[in-house]
């Protein structure tokens, strides 16, 4: 695709083909280039107040309990997160809504015409995002950070606030192999004079020294603020508020946690009554999902009949990740239960350290294929894995519809399918009862 077929007008599809395609490097980091641009077009200040949310893990959660809480309070909220599992849209929220095909064909030829540099796909996205809430005049801006936080381009925004979920190994050919590294990418985040947000307890030392050298005013789950998880219910005591009888979202109570924190520290006051309502709306696609008796029928006009009514999505796809699924399947397994267990996984996966935890729970393996330059095959994968749990019953597929259907063909009513392991795994499931294809 040339930029000389493009137009404001162009279908979505002719745009990111040639946004995918324009630049020389897939993932470009560095913020020089995109900040220029930014900076020409007017877009360093999207709106308002704008929070920025990092992490290895519990970032989408995070930013989509914010985001419920802050709509609950009357705000009008845009939020950019990544990546899309069917649409590109879903990349994009103003009011909880997604933007139609044009919004975002116009916004690219905008970006386009006007910029001065080579743009990288995400770094397109970025400013398409900025440009679409600047429009909307919102209230508030949640940006969600792609890659690390230092260098990634949602870092040209000076937030007014941040949070880091979580700090794990993950996205080591950029980030680095150590916690301890990856902590200082999460961290660049930060800025001088505003508040930070840390929603795990064994926060990597370099994410404090950072904090420390600015300095900006750190507000540390088990320190500045406390939870604390009763049966069905939680307790949630910050610096200026507590809250009681709060009820278990959907999500890990931890990352709810974070965004209560977070909310504390807004020019908001936000209700016990608006935190209730967003907590029990709470559901994001891919976490833990447990498909409902039409998806599941719709699942089954594609792959082929089932008995089996416990099938879930997850994309989880680091060791830290894989922890809070095999808590979630171990609350789940009784002796009667088997579960199957469907898995796709990029080649620059952990995915040792991801089979690892989920040992004597998934009684068997449908490793699948996955396709792109970054898509890793079965075999791979199954030696992998075999090296991990070296008595595995593992099975391999070149697709992930084709170990789905088998896995379904396999299970009982009472068992558990559980495709996970990538954004790409979940998205060939999802796509099969999306709207545009149910």
């Amino acid at each position: 695709m040339t930029r000389a077929q493009l137009t404001a007008t162009s279908p979505l599809e002719m745009w990111l083909s040639y946004i995918e395609s324009s630049h020389s490097k897939a993932i470009d980091m560095g913020l020089t280039r995109v900040k220029a641009v930014a900076s020409e077009l007017d877009l360093l200040t999207p709106a308002p107040y704008v929070i920025t949310v990092g992490g290895t893990n519990g970032k989408g959660t995070t930013c989509r309990l914010l985001e419920l809480i802050l709509l609950n309070a009357g705000l009008n909220v845009g939020v950019f997160s990544s990546p899309h599992l069917i649409d590109y849209n879903e990349r994009v929220r103003i009011n909880d809504a997604v933007l139609p095909d044009s919004a975002h064909s116009a916004a690219f030829a905008f970006i386009d015409s006007h910029k001065s540099h080579s743009l990288s796909y995400f770094e397109f996205s970025t400013l398409g995002a900025l440009y679409l809430f600047k429009q909307a005049q919102l209230d508030v801006v949640i940006l969600e950070v792609g890659l690390g936080g230092r260098l990634d381009a949602t870092n040209i925004i000076d937030a007014d606030i941040c949070a880091i979920t979580s700090i794990d190994i993950d996205h080591v050919d950029y980030l680095g192999d150590t916690r301890e590294q990856i902590g200082f990418e999460k961290a660049g985040i930060m800025r001088a004079g505003k508040s930070a947000v840390i929603g795990e307890q064994d926060i990597p030392i370099t994410v404090l020294a950072h904090a420390n050298s600015l300095p900006c005013h750190v507000l540390r789950n088990g320190v500045e603020w406390h939870y604390q998880r009763q049966g069905d219910m939680w307790t949630f005591v910050g610096q200026k508020v507590r809250f009681d009888q709060l009820p278990v979202p959907a999500m890990p109570v931890q990352n709810a946690a974070t965004a209560l924190a977070l909310c504390e520290q807004l020019p908001w006051a936000i209700s016990q009554d608006t935190l209730t309502k967003a907590l029990r709306e709470m559901t994001l696609v891919g976490r833990f999902q447990r498909l409902t008796p039409t998806q599941r029928a719709s699942l089954f006009a594609h792959v082929g009949a089932s008995q089996c009514e416990q099938i879930y999505l997850d994309v989880g796809h680091n060791p830290h990740a894989a922890r809070y699924l095999a808590q979630k399947v171990r609350s789940l397994k009784t002796d009667d239960v088997r579960v199957f267990g469907v898995l796709g996984m990029l080649q620059d996966k952990d995915a040792l350290h991801v089979a690892q935890p989920l040992a004597g729970l998934i009684d068997q393996w449908f490793c699948c294929s996955l396709d792109g330059a970054r898509g890793q095959s079965a075999v791979t994968l199954r030696d992998k894995i075999a090296a991990a749990l070296p008595n595995a019953d593992i099975r391999c597929f070149d697709s992930v519809q084709a170990g789905t259907k088998a896995a379904l063909q396999t299970a009982r009513k009472q068992d558990i399918v559980l495709i996970f392991g990538s954004f790409h795994t979940v998205a060939a499931i999802v796509a099969l009862f999306s709207a545009k294809n149910a």
